[in-house]
């Protein structure tokens, strides 16, 4: 007796915002979808290009419920996308569907994840070429990270003089974590490092700025911003910034 086939959902990363910076493999998932589901922000950015599918959301911190309810309708029977944006396996919720996996039989469901275009590369492109050479990613959310493992990371990343691309700087409860974070590389790092803000990448609005670390936290970046503190060897060419792979 054949088994029936595995009930798939995809998780697709839709890039930074607009269509443009979605994958053609994202699309051509999306447009197959009957249902999608995400968070309601995200969801507003893909709904006019697909109005025939069915969307389901929930709240920002019910993620976990997000992805019971993508199971659901994929035992349903039909096409389930979940969405996130930049990339879904960067801070996105591919890790946890496959923990929802986990909990159900693997022989019964399949993930598969199309990569997006994170924050990270798009707001580097919009800046120039900050992440030429060795870079980390750190998020300031200490909602599921505690602020004590975030400044480990935040020191050992100036120790090891990569560039710092930072997720998260800052929200209404969170306004002073990206002045603290200055303090902390202060104590590593010269006031004149070279910095980068790209804010609303892809979206309207979209914006950038370059300053130095101790003008950083003064700039104004918010939870719509991503935020580049360059290496040692990171410089400014034709008001863009960059650094260098070290090529000879």
């Amino acid at each position: 007796m054949i088994k029936d086939m595995k009930k798939t959902i995809y998780i697709v990363g839709i890039g930074p915002g607009g269509m443009d910076g979605m994958t053609i493999e994202a699309e051509r998932v999306l447009a197959g979808a009957d249902v999608i589901v995400g968070y309601e922000t995200y969801l507003d950015l893909v709904r006019d290009k697909y109005p025939d599918a069915e969307y389901l959301s929930t709240p920002m911190r019910k993620e976990r419920e997000r992805c019971i309810m993508a199971f659901e309708a994929a035992g349903s029977g039909k096409s389930v996308v979940m969405i996130c944006s930049g990339d879904a396996g960067v801070y996105g919720m591919a890790s946890l569907m496959y923990e929802e996996l986990g909990k159900r039989d693997c022989e019964e469901y399949e993930l598969k994840v199309v990569a997006g275009v994170s924050a990270a590369l798009s707001g580097a492109a919009l800046l120039g070429a900050p992440i030429g050479h060795d870079f980390c990613v750190i998020s300031l959310s200490d909602l599921l990270t505690p602020w004590e493992v975030i400044v480990r990371r935040l020191k050992a990343a100036a120790e090891g003089d990569f560039v710092i691309v930072l997720y998260n700087p800052s929200s209404h409860k969170r306004a002073d974590y990206l002045k603290k974070v200055t303090d902390i590389l202060g104590e590593y790092l010269e006031p004149d490092r070279i910095c980068g803000i790209a804010r609303l990448i892809g979206r309207e609005g979209q914006d950038k700025w370059l300053c130095r670390l101790d003008e950083l936290s003064e700039v104004g970046a918010d939870m719509f911003s991503t935020v580049f503190i360059g290496s040692s060897t990171t410089r400014i060419i034709d008001g863009h910034m960059v650094t260098p792979r070290g090529y000879k």
